[in-house]
């Protein structure tokens, strides 16, 4: 990514060739004080990503770009995305699809030099229908304007912003692993020796069905029950510990089965839900025009499906003579990947801070956190204070969260239970530093962990779904590495933090320290872990030279 932002400050082309993919645009054309006017033909870029010649037009550019930049930008220009033209429509057409295309709007302008936003929506499905699909090059062709003209002045101010952003998380990163393999060095403990929580517990268990009715709220909750089975060789006996699981945006209830699974072998009940106002289903709706976008009032919802949830386990509990004894409701952990890392931050005791919302989601605010798209639909909820808390849940693992804006310092510091967090170093879309290290300084109870993972990305934690429940296209290269690796991370990590956690099993601390994590990492995807963070260590590391 440094290397083509070198690259965008000579031209800025891929700059928005990568953020939007291209009816009649000849040229993309910019002004560059104090040198003038500069343009290149689309052909250029058309014949350059089909055959990979650079012709003179190109030439100008190219001379200033490394062998490897080239390859990279060809890459990008070849990239189809496979979208239809109803998704692209339904997107484009929803509020915060508007919100980013005014703001791309302000950055590729018609050639009258006017916003390019309804140019912009209209490539965008016209390249989408056409046999050719969304691509960089067929988007500017569909794009309705003899030229593309470029803002300049306020692409290089956000180039030079991202720059900033990335350098300020390499230098966060890289000193949070040096603090973590310096602690790791102080470990006596041979883990070789220990049982490797990465591999399945002795448990097998069954997986229970169900569809809960919230009537009051017009919610169907599909329910998977991961429970242990009870036999003679297993030394624990019911009740058995529950964790709840809540999945991200346009995901379900199959993306963290793995986990569930896992969890379920070392004897803990897993309760998987599936959120009905912003799951897969939902958005495949959404996309084919038969439903409205998620509401703001899944901020709401979210947390209270999930108290819902306990509420009728409980109840089913006495009335189902096979869930009878096998629940522990008071050993009760959650866990939460994005959305869902939101939904039991909430349960755990943070609040909405609307005044956090109101000062972050300013109109003109320019902030690259992409989180905060999502977020700041939380400030058109009406503002009052909101009882999501619930007292049952003793311990909460987050994965990849989502908070900056809707909590804020304020709101993160309620949360008063055992906590470990888990940030991916190039996680763009909840970016580590304002969504997971920021406010894991502002965690009160001591008995907290941060797992920083490096190479991991948003998507890195997520497992695979039915074919049929995968909405949204994810490019190869926004997954990350060998996702298989950083599934074992997160199986042995959850195991060592409630049982420790929520279970009182001291002789699980031993995993939960910077030399565990050094002896389960495996390159690209890199484990550091961190029980002490301050915010004076956190500035300084964003400040160091």
């Amino acid at each position: 990514m440094k290397k083509i932002l070198k690259y965008l400050s000579l031209g800025l082309l891929s700059t928005f060739l990568t953020a939007i993919p291209g009816v009649a645009a000849e040229r993309i054309s910019f002004f560059y004080p104090p040198f003038g006017e500069f343009s290149l033909p689309v052909n250029s870029l058309e014949t350059f990503a089909k055959e990979g010649k650079i012709d003179k037009n190109l030439q100008f550019y190219a001379q200033r770009a490394t062998p490897e930049q080239l390859a990279q930008l060809r890459e990008l220009l070849q990239i189809r995305f496979n979208v239809t033209p109803t998704l692209v429509s339904q997107v484009t057409y929803s509020p915060v699809g508007e919100q980013v295309l005014q703001r791309m709007g302000e950055l590729l302008l018609t050639d009258s030099g006017k916003n390019g936003f309804y140019a912009l929506r209209a490539a965008l499905i016209l390249s989408a229908a056409s046999p050719e699909g969304l691509s960089l090059t067929n988007f500017l062709r569909k794009f309705p304007s003899n030229d593309v003209r470029l803002n300049f002045t306020e692409a290089v101010k956000i180039v030079d912003d991202l720059s900033q952003l990335l350098k300020t998380r390499d230098r966060v990163v890289a000193a949070l692993q040096k603090e973590s393999l310096t602690q790791s060095f102080n470990s006596q403990i041979d883990f070789s020796n220990l049982p490797d929580l990465r591999k399945p517990g002795k448990w097998s268990w069954e997986i229970r069905q169900f569809n809960l009715i919230d009537a009051t709220r017009d919610r169907r909750l599909p329910l998977d029950l991961y429970l242990p089975k009870v036999t003679t060789e297993n030394k624990t006996q019911p009740p058995f510990p529950l964790i709840v699981i809540s999945h991200g945006v346009a995901s379900d209830r199959y993306t963290f089965a793995y986990l569930a699974k896992h969890l379920a072998s070392y004897g803990f009940a897993v309760a998987v839900i599936e959120h009905p106002g912003s799951n897969a289903q939902r958005f495949q709706q959404y996309f084919a025009g038969l439903a409205a976008p998620p509401a703001p009032k899944e901020f709401i919802d979210r947390p209270l499906d999930i108290k819902f949830l306990l509420d009728e386990l409980q109840r089913m509990e006495q009335a189902d003579p096979k869930l009878k004894g096998k629940l522990n409701f008071e050993q009760i952990g959650a866990i939460g990947q994005s959305f869902g890392g939101y939904t039991i931050l909430a349960l755990a005791g943070a609040q909405i801070n609307f005044e956090n919302l109101n000062q972050s989601c300013l109109p003109d605010n320019s902030n690259l956190n992409l989180s905060l798209i999502l977020q700041c639909q939380a400030n058109e909820l009406p503002v009052e204070s909101y009882n999501l808390q619930d007292n049952r849940i003793k311990a909460i693992i987050a994965i990849n969260p989502i908070n900056s804006a809707v909590f804020g310092d304020r709101g993160i510091n309620q949360v008063q239970l055992p906590a470990m967090f888990i940030a991916g170093s190039q996680d763009i879309f909840a970016p580590p530093v304002p969504e997971q290290i920021r406010p894991f300084t502002e965690l009160p109870n001591s008995n907290k962990y941060l797992f920083l993972i490096e190479n991991a990305t948003h998507f890195t934690f997520i497992g695979e779904s039915p074919q049929e429940s995968n909405v949204l296209p994810v490019p190869n290269g926004l997954l990350g590495p060998d996702r298989n690796v950083a599934y074992s991370y997160l199986n042995a990590l959850s195991v060592a933090f409630l049982e420790a956690n929520l279970l009182n099993r001291s002789e699980y601390r031993s995993y939960l320290q910077p030399a565990y994590a050094q002896y389960i990492s495996q390159s690209p995807l890199n484990v550091s872990l961190l029980q002490n963070l301050s915010k004076e260590q956190l500035n300084q590391a964003i400040n160091q030279k």
